[in-house]
């Protein structure tokens, strides 16, 4: 198995009295893991997960307000690409002049709850993640 974290399964990868994680896998699935960090983590996702979270069904036109800095061109990859993931449901209204929504999905209901672990995790890390930063800069 090609993977980059240790596995239950390969204890003499692992420090003693410890368990992973993560559960051992197969490579299709280690590499199906990399594409979809890859793909999500990137900031303009993890910025569309959120306000989708927050605001529910959004119009193309309000999402590309509500992501600060982010250009028509990036705002439409990065929802093309989270449709393709299954992570978004883009609704097209025939009016004149059409309008087109956005929505997440289940799934990215779900992606979002998973991104909502890390923001936990900073919130109650935080002064110890500004420490051991301020220690490494006085190191310098």
């Amino acid at each position: 198995m090609d993977s980059s974290h240790p596995t239950e399964n390969d204890p003499a990868e692992q420090p003693a009295g410890t368990a992973s994680c993560f559960p051992a896998t197969s490579p299709e699935l280690d590499a199906l893991v990399r594409e979809i960090i890859a793909r999500v983590a990137d900031k303009w996702t993890m910025l569309v997960l959120e306000i989708l979270e927050e605001h529910g069904v959004v119009r193309f036109t309000r999402l590309g307000k509500m992501v600060h800095g982010i250009s028509q061109k990036m705002l439409t990859k990065t929802l093309r690409q989270m449709e393709s993931d299954g992570l978004v449901l883009r609704t097209i209204h025939p009016v004149i002049p059409p309008h087109v929504e956005y929505a997440l999905t289940g799934l990215g209901h779900s992606l979002s709850a998973a991104f909502c672990g890390v923001w936990i995790w900073a919130e109650t890390h935080q002064e110890e993640i500004f420490a051991a930063r301020r220690r490494f800069q006085n190191r310098s």
